[in-house]
Formats: structure tokens, C-alpha cells, sequence
């Protein structure tokens, strides 16, 4: 495990700015609460959009984006950076949004109305862009949405998932041509050509 120097002054933000996100995490865990707060910094957008991506409702996402947060205070004597800090939390994400599915198929309430698509073209394809997305399966969906939208490598999905790369590039590539099938046939503008 890398040390850390406690002599190192650890109050300056542009320090804290120029550390490793894994080395941020072992300062922390040695008590300086600055440390996280750069850590959040970094990464509070990412999980939040992690969270928004996968559920219909922001405030759930913020609220889950905190969740996952709150958990990697209450664990950080248990952390041990064997894997990147990025692999790290999202594989605590992962753990609360699958715990989020478990509750919400659970309650399987029929409160969700029907999306009120804008007249304006980019927020129709938005949507048409997520409902394909959301037909995927659930694996072949979260490996396509942690390579495309949290630009995970192929490495870190593997480790996130506990998968084989190999499992993961074939999923992805699977996730990728299915999502394929379900857009060609809906593009608007292919609608209209013979």
C-alpha cells in the first residue's frame, strides 16, 4: 500500500488538486476532511449523471448520487487501493443502483406517465435515444451506459462487474449492434424512405 507523508502540508487545495485520486483517499482516511471534499469535487457530477442515466426521476438521482457518497465515507477504513479510486466508487454506484432495481421491482407501482416529448428535435432523439436504451437488458445496458457515458475502460468495467475483459468487450459490442436495431428502424427520418 503507498504511504503517505505526514509532514506534506495538507491544507492547500492546489495540492490537493495535483494528487492522485487514490492518494486523495489515504489522506483522507489519515483524517483531513479536505481530502474529500476534493475527491466530491471531482467526482459528484460523474455519479450524478451515473444515477440520471439510469432513472426517470433527478431528485432520485441526487439522492442515490449522495447515497453512494455517504458510503465511501463510512467505509474509508476498509478502503484499500487495489483498483483505481474511479473503479472503486463506481462499483459502490453499482451496488445501490442494483439495490435501487431490487426496491423498485419490489414496488413495481404503474405511477410512471408517458414522457412529454418537446416539439424540439434534439429532445426527440434524447428520448428516443433512452427509450432504445432502456429496451436493452439490464447487463448489456450498463456495460454499454459505464463505457459510453462514464468512459469506463474495458479493465475497469471488468474489474467494476468482476467479469472476464473478454466478457465485457462482447457484451459491449452486443449492447452496441441491439441498440442498433432499435434505432435504425425508429429514426424519423427513416420512417419516410422506401
Amino acid at each position: 500500500m503507498p504511504q503517505v507523508e505526514s509532514n506534506q502540508p495538507l491544507g492547500d487545495s492546489a495540492a490537493f488538486a495535483a494528487m492522485t485520486d487514490e492518494r486523495l483517499m489515504l489522506v483522507f482516511r489519515l483524517g483531513n476532511s479536505d481530502a474529500f471534499t476534493e475527491l466530491f469535487r471531482r467526482y459528484s457530477n460523474p455519479v450524478y449523471g451515473f444515477f440520471r442515466r439510469r432513472s426517470q426521476n433527478p431528485a432520485r438521482a441526487e439522492e442515490l448520487a449522495q447515497e453512494t457518497f455517504v458510503a465511501v465515507l463510512r467505509a474509508i477504513e476498509r478502503y484499500e487501493p487495489r483498483a483505481t479510486f474511479r473503479t472503486y466508487l463506481y462499483g459502490i454506484a453499482m451496488k445501490i443502483l442494483m439495490a435501487e432495481r431490487r426496491k423498485s421491482a419490489r414496488r413495481k407501482s404503474s405511477d410512471a406517465g408517458p414522457i412529454d416529448p418537446k416539439t424540439d428535435s434534439c429532445v426527440e432523439a434524447s428520448i428516443w435515444v433512452q427509450r432504445a436504451i432502456e429496451q436493452l437488458d439490464a447487463d448489456h445496458r450498463d456495460i454499454l451506459l459505464l463505457r459510453e457515458f462514464e468512459q469506463l475502460t474495458y479493465d475497469e468495467i471488468a474489474a467494476l462487474l468482476r467479469l472476464p475483459v473478454n466478457t465485457v468487450r462482447s457484451r459491449l459490442f452486443r449492447a452496441r449492434t441491439t441498440l442498433k436495431t432499435f434505432l435504425l428502424p425508429l429514426r424519423p427520418e427513416m420512417r419516410n424512405k422506401p
